[in-house]
């Protein structure tokens, strides 16, 4: 049997997420073999996950990413068993990878295939059924085709069966089911929301040339009203010249002559009257 060294336990722990002693173990049953070992471990926490699934998962956290930019953002509900869990870093960091695939998944609706309306079901089942490249198949051979269609059409739309952006060898639901197996509580994504900046606003979308001709077409209409504007200026009839105003002349008022001169003239007449 091959010696199991702290430095091994610890790379197998750093790269599962397992507890030291079930990374430990692993490496005991499987003679020190690293891929075996991670395996043992990812089918000893499916196993271990399916059993606390039927737990009653009411704690928890709501995790929140906002996407570079802050043109797209996730909430996003993910229950425990416990606050103390709840509080722990391994489920915190499930919660913000939760979050970030949700994310970078624009085509996700639902947390899982059960999640699903039947409708929609049959409605993609119609869409498929009705494609021209399956008219030629036989019935039986065309139904087969149809479902693994939407088997895989359904798939698209559920969180847990997307490959985790970090490790695209797991799903979303494996990397739940290892954290499960980590901290020892059942784990489950209740809900999330995925906003993105701007979306159901209708919005007029012009192209380059668009705004090309109508900055052209704006640089036209100023210049006609500029045309207009001189135009005008030039046939504008010329000012009248101011006629000048005569002035009335001053009529001038005759002066009394002083009182003196006035009985000067009177006794020069009253003397002319005696000598007669």
């Amino acid at each position: 049997m091959a010696e199991i060294s702290a430095k091994l336990v610890k790379e197998l722990r750093e790269k599962t997420g397992a507890g030291m002693m079930d990374c430990k173990k692993a490496l005991t049953e499987t003679d020190g073999d690293m891929t075996k070992a991670a395996e043992w471990l990812r089918q000893k926490g499916i196993a271990s996950a399916d059993k606390k699934s039927g737990r009653t998962a009411a704690e928890g956290q709501i995790g929140q990413y906002i996407h570079t930019g802050g043109r797209v953002g996730v909430l996003v509900e993910v229950n425990c068993e416990t606050d103390f869990v709840a509080r722990g870093e391994a489920f915190l960091e499930l919660v913000k990878n939760v979050a970030m695939q949700v994310a970078a998944c624009p085509n996700v609706e639902y947390v899982r295939t059960e999640d699903i309306p039947a409708e929609i079901v049959e409605r993609e089942k119609a869409i498929e059924m009705g494609r021209d490249d399956l008219a030629s198949k036989k019935p039986e051979m065309r139904e087969k085709i149809v479902e693994g269609r939407i088997q895989k059409r359904v798939k698209e739309l559920c969180l847990l069966d997307q490959p985790f952006i970090r490790d695209q060898s797991i799903t979303v639901e494996e990397l739940i089911k290892r954290t499960i197996a980590q901290v020892g509580e059942n784990i489950q994504v209740r809900r999330f929301a995925r906003f993105v900046l701007g979306e159901g606003i209708e919005k007029e979308e012009n192209t380059f040339a668009d705004e090309i001709n109508e900055q052209m077409a704006k640089m036209e209409a100023a210049a006609e009203a500029q045309d207009a504007a001189e135009a005008s200026t030039e046939t504008a009839p010329e000012k009248a010249p101011e006629t000048p105003v005569e002035e009335a002349p001053i009529q001038e008022t005759p002066v009394e002559a002083p009182k003196a001169e006035a009985k000067a003239k009177k006794g020069k007449s009253s003397g002319k009257k005696k000598s007669k």
